[in-house]
């Protein structure tokens, strides 16, 4: 009996984790209650916008392939239609693609010095008047709340057809845009530099030039490429409301069913805008 005792393994009993693990302090118990409180909260958001985006390609018919499936064949003629582009026509479309680049840069250059005053106006760390900034604001959300092609019209009107009307509307859409983005930067620089001017006895605006330009210029050159890049983008569209360029030509293109012609422009249109957006991304490079 005894050595069948001593064989016998020894039972070994199995305590649950929850019995091993201490329990937590309350303050900890606190914090992780709350994380797991904010990743449910996380959760519900992401499954609501998710429902918002459905619901809103269901209203714009995205989920009806029955208007995919029947316009299919006229996909498949306009697409022959435009196979082989046709170039036979480029040298008439080098003076617009030079007015579409001259539209580009004259308007971001017009956006830039209106853009920077307003952006002044509207940082709470640099504007005069807290009203007058708000003020600003609500300026600035106004002008960038109507499209470039809405502006693009009503200055054809004004002024008639050219690459003005594109440039005016180019510059006031984009003040909008860039002020905002201009105001942004501004209120966010390190305080210290300009409460060390304003002690030295630095009136406003050499409190601007000194302690704040040169805390945003690298922000402010990186936006002002970036929105150089969209106008030339956006300048080829304005050109379809007759406001000069390379789209007065897509156009004409389009209004005598010349497919040909048109995939040769938008594959020069493409060509274009692929150069000017790696010329920014160096200037980008060289301005950090």
């Amino acid at each position: 009996m005894l050595a069948q005792d001593e064989a016998m393994p020894a039972r070994v009993e199995v305590v649950p984790a929850q019995e091993m693990m201490p329990p937590l302090k309350p303050q900890y118990a606190a914090l992780l209650s709350s994380a797991q409180g904010e990743q449910l909260r996380q959760l519900r958001l992401v499954i609501a916008v998710i429902a918002v985006c459905c619901v809103a390609l269901w209203i714009c018919g995205v989920f009806d392939l029955t208007r995919f499936i029947e316009g299919g064949p006229a996909i498949a003629q306009l697409a022959s239609e435009m196979v082989p582009p046709d170039f036979s026509r480029w040298r008439h479309w080098l003076k617009p693609l030079v007015d579409t680049l001259a539209m580009s840069i004259a308007g971001t250059a017009l956006a830039v010095c209106l853009s920077l005053p307003l952006a002044l106006l509207a940082a709470p760390n640099t504007t005069p008047n807290v009203w007058l900034a708000k003020v600003v604001r609500v300026l600035l959300s106004a002008m960038r709340s109507v499209p470039e092609i809405i502006l693009g019209i009503l200055f054809v009107a004004a002024v008639g057809f050219g690459a003005l009307p594109g440039v005016l509307a180019l510059a006031l859409h984009s003040v909008g845009m860039v002020g905002k983005f201009y105001a942004e930067a501004i209120e966010h620089v390190d305080p210290k530099p300009l409460e060390a001017a304003r002690a030295a006895g630095g009136n406003g605006f050499q409190v601007i030039v000194h302690a704040v330009l040169p805390q945003v210029l690298p922000q402010l050159a990186d936006i002002t490429i970036y929105r150089w890049e969209y106008h030339f983008r956006a300048s080829a569209v304005l050109g379809i409301v007759g406001a000069g360029g390379i789209g007065f030509e897509l156009m004409a293109a389009l209004r005598l069913i010349h497919y040909d012609q048109v995939s040769a422009i938008l594959l020069t249109i493409l060509a274009c805008v692929v150069l000017v957006d790696g010329l920014g991304g160096a200037l980008r490079k060289a301005l950090k």
